[in-house]
């Protein structure tokens, strides 16, 4: 028998081991779905949270892999869920499937806290207000100006983006904006807007507008009851910081 022949002889196949294992093969408390059914949704991570809307993940990667890949690539879950479609199709591992599932759970999100924000007394829950505002504005690129209509019973009767202006300024119209007040017969009155790629604090035209507006509504027997301001990564609410016109 030749050397060659030998060497054919006694060769054995290349085996490839890997000691990574699937989501299906971790134990039950780590995976994502058996976690948040066992523990709670409030006790997985955002990556974990992503990753059950991401459902699979890629040849080389599991779904949390690619959900915590897709976080560090934008800086956060927030970053990533206000990113443009362009940008976050353009990640190796996402589609137009994955992509829809991502946004269809935000819009869940987004009509679960209107809905909320429709049973009344919106003005004792600041925070369900600021969360839905949040969910509404953080995506925007430039800065816009919202109104929440309330009914006497402080349900919200409508959500509307009146003006639309550039990156760092919006021109706001106070008589337009009691009009579109008046059309929706509300009694009470909550206004809001975005700093896109600044901290929340309100400028001195912020404050400015603020007191002019709350000063007009007095004049229809209209109530202002807040002015949120939703910054890159933080949200105000002029009434809870007890900005005025809005002192305790």
């Amino acid at each position: 028998m030749s050397d060659k022949s030998a060497v054919e002889t006694t060769a054995k196949p290349t085996i490839k081991s890997s000691n990574k294992l699937s989501i299906k093969d971790w134990h039950e408390d780590d995976r994502p779905r058996e976690k948040l059914l066992k523990f709670g949704a409030e006790h997985l991570t955002d990556a974990e949270i992503l990753a059950i809307f991401l459902r699979t993940g890629t040849k080389n990667q599991s779904a949390i892999e690619l959900a915590r890949s897709l976080i560090d690539e934008f800086g956060s879950l927030a970053e990533l869920l206000a990113s443009p479609s362009k940008d976050v199709l353009a990640c190796h591992g996402m589609g137009v499937a994955k992509y829809a599932q991502i946004m269809a759970s935000l819009e869940m999100g987004k009509r679960y806290l209107a809905s909320q924000l429709a049973v009344g007394d919106t003005l004792n829950r600041t925070q369900a207000v600021k969360d839905y505002v949040a969910t509404q504005l953080r995506s925007e690129t430039g800065e816009v100006f919202a109104v929440l209509c309330l009914d006497n019973g402080l349900k919200l009767i409508d959500y509307s983006v009146l003006f639309v202006g550039g990156i760092d300024r919006c021109a706001v119209c106070i008589k337009q904006t009691l009009r579109h007040a008046l059309k929706h017969a509300a009694s009470h009155l909550m206004v809001a807007q975005n700093h896109p790629s600044q901290p929340p604090e309100p400028s001195r035209v912020d404050r400015k507008l603020t007191s002019e507006l709350f000063e007009a509504c007095q004049l229809i027997d209209l109530h202002l009851i807040d002015h949120i301001i939703v910054g890159r990564n933080a949200t105000l609410s002029f009434a809870e910081a007890g900005l005025s016109p809005f002192e305790v």
